[in-house]
């Protein structure tokens, strides 16, 4: 009897989102990116599996976090995600496909929030009929 290919492609998905989300939150802490939480959206969209939402000091703390996070995924061999926000540096959005990463000043994250509108209390979506 031999394995099932398509849990096997489950699998080596999983783990690639598993090493994009590492990739990012190693990137964070070496940039000393303040107030870091990762909400796991499986089973809540479609959108991606994985949010990051940090905080950078000012405008240049937050450009330089998400430079770091660009470069490091385009080293890690993936590509190049499309980023919202580089220029005003208020709130810089990074979509890496299975995983997005919010990056904001402190008072621009405490008016939009995300942690409350994505996080744990937030009811799961019903999927299927």
């Amino acid at each position: 009897m031999g394995t099932d290919p398509l849990n096997d492609q489950h699998a080596q998905e999983a783990q690639a989102s598993e090493d994009l989300k590492s990739l990012a939150l190693g990137c964070l802490d070496d940039m000393q990116a303040e107030e870091t939480i990762a909400i796991d959206l499986a089973g809540k969209t479609s959108l991606a599996d994985t949010m990051i939402i940090a905080s950078g000091r000012n405008h240049r703390h937050v450009g330089a976090i998400a430079d770091k996070i660009l470069q490091g995924l385009k080293n890690g061999g993936y590509g190049t995600p499309r980023v919202e926000g580089m220029p005003a540096c208020d709130w810089v959005l990074i979509d890496a496909g299975d995983l997005l990463v919010h990056i904001f000043r402190p008072e621009v994250r405490g008016f939009y929030n995300l942690e409350k509108i994505w996080g744990d209390d937030r009811p799961s979506a019903h999927l299927g009929g």
